[in-house]
């Protein structure tokens, strides 16, 4: 089971179908910039425009797709969205009431980061309803 992202999905739209598939995940997705220094170091300037389609934003291939399923990696997924669309995406993890980046963990699959997320926010909860 999976889905599939095409450049003519909202940004929205991509948002739902991730979230739906898993529930302690959720994505964003930046333009990639650059500082007004020397020009090395790279900013991401967030996407405003949920309601704007992956092909009215991407700076680069049209008429292409990526698969996402439960064993896609973050960093499979980072890497295709950037080489097909020319933006940076980025997966969070529902940690209780928190949203961590995955920075670290980039290597597990979008399946092992959503079970991880579960059992964290489910520990806490549990925790805060014993403690009151």
């Amino acid at each position: 089971m999976g889905f599939i992202i095409n450049d003519s999905i909202k940004i929205v739209d991509l948002q739902e179908a991730f979230t739906k598939m898993f529930p302690y995940l959720k994505l964003e997705l930046f333009r990639k910039g650059n500082n007004s220094g020397n020009g090395s170091s790279e900013i991401k300037q967030p996407i405003l425009s949920k309601d704007k389609t992956l092909a009215e934003l991407s700076t680069i291939a049209k008429d292409q797709q990526v698969v996402v399923s439960p064993q896609t990696t973050v960093s499979e997924l980072e890497k295709h969205i950037r080489e097909i669309f020319g933006l940076s995406l980025q997966v969070f993890r529902k940690s209780g009431n928190v949203w961590l980046m995955t920075s670290f963990t980039d290597s597990w699959t979008l399946e092992e980061q959503n079970h991880q997320g579960e059992l964290i926010t489910e520990q806490m909860n549990s925790r805060k309803s014993r403690a009151s």
